[in-house]
């Protein structure tokens, strides 16, 4: 080797020390900027969490409207409420692998938008266009199906499938939502950055959905949804205990990523099912991350 191609060597960078970074170049962090290049995504956020207020309305006037040949023929409270979990945890997991749900990540809840923001995985204007859509979207659907089934939507045994304490009081419903949101939280975080576990993550999900539904509904209401809980409250007009269902999502949520952060360092992504071939506008990457 002569001294020019030894020089030559010795200036090159040493690309093994540097960390590899998406080739996407990313848009500047402005609202204008990020509208202009994350639109779908968005879109998305109120589509997905306004199908699942469309099912939740539909199976809310199947399992108990009155005049529902289900309920007639299921008088058993807690049995329709398993269904109801069931229906709305298959929901969930069908929402979540969905081809929206692999590209925006299916948050479809304020509160994990804002702990993955907490988390520094999202981009605040991203997180602000997020949060906006959930709200938008959870109202617009539950008005969708009010539209064609407004007598039963509106009766008291359904009404609007809004998420209200139960009898045990407001102390314990708060209490419950930041329990369930806690656990929510830290099954999606140490699920989704598990290379053996993130492709199971969105089944892990709507198994603890249907759990909750079934079991902790009756002291809460089972939300851990600010926006769900308001969809439902805006079309009935309910705001009983809304306050809970603002600050014990985030406050489960946000303290359960503290706690795997403290534990685990750092977070991978934010999406609850990344191994597809779909963009992400998180971390830049197409079809996957790196294990």
């Amino acid at each position: 080797m002569n001294r020019a191609e030894h020089n030559t060597l010795q200036d090159m960078p040493n690309l093994a020390a540097r960390p590899i970074v998406a080739t996407t170049s990313a848009p500047p962090n402005t609202a204008q900027a990020m509208l202009r290049a994350h639109w779908p995504e968005y879109l998305m956020e109120a589509g997905l969490l306004g199908a699942f207020m469309v099912s939740a309305c539909l199976l809310g006037v199947l399992y108990e409207f009155p005049n529902s040949p289900v309920r007639q023929a299921i008088s058993t409270s807690y049995i329709r409420r398993m269904l109801m979990g069931v229906s709305m945890g298959l929901t969930a997991i069908a929402i979540i692998y969905s081809p929206w749900g692999k590209q925006s990540g299916a948050h479809i809840n304020p509160s994990v938008t804002f702990t993955f923001f907490r988390l520094g995985k999202i981009k605040r204007f991203d997180a602000i266009f997020y949060i906006g859509a959930q709200f938008f979207g959870s109202a617009l659907g539950v008005a969708l199906v009010g539209l064609f089934f407004m007598k039963q939507l509106r009766n008291p045994a359904v009404r609007y499938v809004v998420t209200v304490p139960g009898k045990y009081g407001l102390l314990v419903a708060l209490s419950a939502e930041v329990v369930i949101s806690f656990v929510l939280m830290t099954l999606i975080l140490r699920a989704s950055n598990d290379v053996r576990l993130r492709r199971y993550t969105g089944l892990f999900a709507g198994l603890l959905v249907a759990t909750y539904i079934t079991f902790e509904a009756p002291l809460s209401g089972m939300s851990m949804n600010p926006a769900r809980t308001f969809g439902s409250g805006l079309s009935a007009g309910v705001w009983t205990g809304f306050w809970i269902y603002v600050t014990a999502p985030l406050i489960g949520m946000l303290s359960a990523a503290e706690l795997y952060v403290r534990r685990n360092g750092l977070v991978k992504c934010c999406k609850l099912h990344h191994d597809n071939n779909k963009r992400c506008i998180f971390c830049g990457a197409n079809g996957g991350f790196a294990s």
